[in-house]
């Protein structure tokens, strides 16, 4: 489907590189795909996923910082392709 958009250029430019997308439609696409993929995780976690909130705290172990589990991950580029 084409539209026309009026975009900041520089914004795209980043989004591109970001991505490692080879075209600019294909940067817009998996930018729209990684936003819809937040929206409906963020619509699920207020959902609670049936749990109670005291079962919510059990599902995760409390000593585990995922800001320090990612210290030894390289950054990788988000997948372009489609799964």
């Amino acid at each position: 489907m084409k539209y026309t958009m009026n975009l900041d250029a520089d914004l795209l430019d980043r989004v591109v590189a970001v991505t490692g997308a080879r075209t600019k439609t294909e940067a817009v696409t998996t930018a729209l795909r990684e936003m819809d993929r937040r929206g409906r995780l963020i619509e699920r976690l207020r959902e609670g996923l049936g749990a109670s909130e005291s079962e919510l705290r059990n599902l995760f172990d409390p000593k585990s910082d995922p800001a320090v589990l990612r210290v030894a991950e390289e950054r990788q580029p988000y997948d372009t392709r489609k799964s």
